[in-house]
């Protein structure tokens, strides 16, 4: 066996024994994460300890903190496969029509999921919005697979010569902005701002008036 093949064999030995190495790393953090998404369902809350999550997992806590720092970083996991699911699926609700019907659509979608009560997983979504003092970047990469898609609809839109001058990406992230902190209702509870409003306000700001 030559030199060269040599280094192959050995190389091909050490790439199984890494994949088959991450595979059961993927197997343990999804059973951790399993386990913690068993939890919130059952108490509608994030109120539990790391301890309640690796005694459900039945690992240990060793395991536990390979993967983790701890419980904010499992939650951050948590919530950023809840965002990439709700990617996906607001990419199927609104794949039909111009880019501006579609904008629109994900704009309605977006702030159902957000409204109180409507919420994919409201314990996560709530403690999320508490992370965002301390991890914001962690929080805005969980937005990142929503941005992506809404930035790829509003540039359809400028490429079709339907916007205002600007930066896409940057109208993207305003509009996923309005649509998710407006559905929080916050001072306007009494009179809480609609779905349809927060489209108006969004495609007069990025729109331009006929008369223009």
């Amino acid at each position: 066996m030559t030199d060269v093949q040599d280094r192959a064999w050995r190389d091909r030995a050490i790439d199984r024994s890494t994949e088959g190495a991450r595979q059961r790393a993927a197997r343990r953090v999804d059973t951790f994460l399993a386990a913690a998404r068993e939890i919130i369902d059952e108490r509608k809350s994030t109120e539990f300890t790391v301890q309640e999550v690796v005694d459900r997992s039945r690992q240990s806590l060793r395991s536990f903190y390979q993967y983790f720092d701890g419980k904010e970083e499992l939650l951050l996991a948590l919530f950023e496969d809840e965002m990439a699911e709700w990617a996906a699926e607001l990419r199927q609700r609104t794949s039909d029509g111009d880019p501006l019907a579609r904008l629109e659509s994900a704009v309605h979608a977006l702030y159902d999921n957000a409204a109180p009560g409507w919420a994919r997983n409201r314990p996560i979504a709530e403690f999320a919005q508490r992370l965002i003092i301390n991890h914001p970047d962690e929080v805005a990469a969980a937005y990142s697979a929503i941005v992506e898609y809404l930035g790829e609809i509003v540039d359809e839109a400028a490429e079709a010569g339907l916007l205002r001058p600007g930066r896409p990406r940057r109208m993207a992230a305003i509009v996923l902005q309005a649509a998710t902190v407006t559905a929080g209702r916050g001072p306007a509870a009494r009179q809480p701002i609609t779905a349809d409003e927060v489209w108006e306000f969004c495609r007069h700001a990025i729109v331009p008036d006929p008369a223009d």
